[in-house]
């Protein structure tokens, strides 16, 4: 990997997060490994958000063109995506903002290639499928066009210039540690994936995996592991086959909040629900709601959409060749992770505002 810019890993607690943004009504923005568009009450970022302190205008009268494309953003998770990007973009009077969707990789592939002729001043991408945008964001790099990468990584550094992500390995590793006390290192546990071959999805299986390994050696034993593509309708459908295939599961762990949706129904439809546990991942409000509740639904981890919102403060920042204004380093920094924070029972109250519909 080459280290020609400066490489920071941004680590800050739950309650720092959204990376550079802030409201045009002055009101704090919430920030976590996860954390939503209702998240007004949450203490404002003073690490990555001041980026934001450097105001909404270059000063210069130009304007500073930015065009981001995502996936379809009829997911819960995605559709904050797309609005915590449009406020971020709203809250600068130098910045013209396009938001552009995607139905699959190669569409998103066209996309960025007209995008690219339209010479923005800077990309933000969170890729259907980081592997299959890399050639594309490759050739926005080279054209001298800065390409902030979010959520779902590239296959190499050469295709972005700055990356925000969340901890998705250490997704998989909180919701191990959870599971493996909850059943005391014994039982059968399911894991319900997002979509197959991502990096988000290959990491939080990788760091569930390697913990449970740790922590129980062959105490748990993973008896299934299937993707539902975040999609409720098919993590339905997906644990329905599931539950047939097995008579003891003593914790299912999914991917995401709003695909645990459907895995939920599924457990609750075959009248199983007292008989295991189940965590997710996102933030959103009904997994609030089920874990406040009590019962089948006993943790999640945030993963904060606000990340949207910080990447197109810093395509802002890089364009303008200002780095974060709290940082001594003069460019905005290439890595920025968001660690991921565990709702519980115990936390599910104080953590509320910073879950998403």
């Amino acid at each position: 990997m080459r280290f020609s810019k400066l490489i920071a890993i941004v680590a800050v607690p739950a309650l720092l997060v959204t990376a550079c943004s802030s409201d045009d009504d002055g009101s704090d923005e919430d920030t976590t490994a996860p954390a939503s568009e209702t998240t007004a009450g949450s203490d404002e970022d003073s690490t990555a958000t001041s980026t934001a302190e450097s105001g909404s205008g270059s000063g210069s009268g130009e304007k500073i063109t930015i065009i981001a494309s995502v996936p379809p953003t009829d997911h819960g998770w995605l559709g904050q995506i797309a609005a915590k990007a449009q406020e971020a973009a709203d809250s600068h009077a130098d910045v013209e903002f396009r938001l552009l969707e995607a139905a699959d990789a190669d569409s998103q592939a066209s996309q960025i290639e007209t995008a690219i002729n339209e010479r923005p001043d800077a990309l933000v991408v969170l890729p259907y499928d980081g592997a299959q945008l890399t050639p594309v964001a490759e050739r926005a790099m080279q054209e001298g066009i800065p390409v902030i990468n979010v959520d779902r990584t590239f296959s190499t550094p050469d295709a972005a210039r700055a990356t925000i992500l969340g901890d998705n390995y250490q997704i998989g590793v909180k919701a191990a540690t959870f599971i493996a006390d909850q059943l005391s290192c014994e039982g059968n546990v399911v894991e319900i994936q997002g979509i197959a071959g991502i990096s988000v999805t290959e990491d939080r299986t990788a760091g569930f995996a390697d913990t449970i390994s740790e922590l129980c050696g062959d105490g748990i034993e993973i008896v299934a592991q299937q993707p539902a593509d975040f999609a409720p309708d098919k993590g339905l459908t997906v644990m329905e086959a599931i539950l047939q295939a097995n008579d003891d599961i003593g914790a299912v762990y999914t991917h995401d909040d709003d695909m645990a949706e459907g895995v939920v129904a599924a457990i609750q439809n075959a009248g199983r629900e007292d008989e295991m546990i189940l965590t997710g991942a996102g933030g959103s409000c009904a997994a609030f709601d089920q874990i406040e509740a009590g019962g089948l639904y006993a943790a999640t981890y945030l993963y904060s959409p606000t990340m949207a919102g910080s990447a197109v403060n810093m395509a802002r920042l890089i364009a303008l060749g200002e780095g974060f204004s709290d940082l001594i380093e003069p460019e905005v920094p290439s890595l920025v992770v968001v660690p991921p924070t565990e709702v519980n029972a115990d936390t599910v109250a104080d953590l509320r505002d910073l879950c998403f519909n």
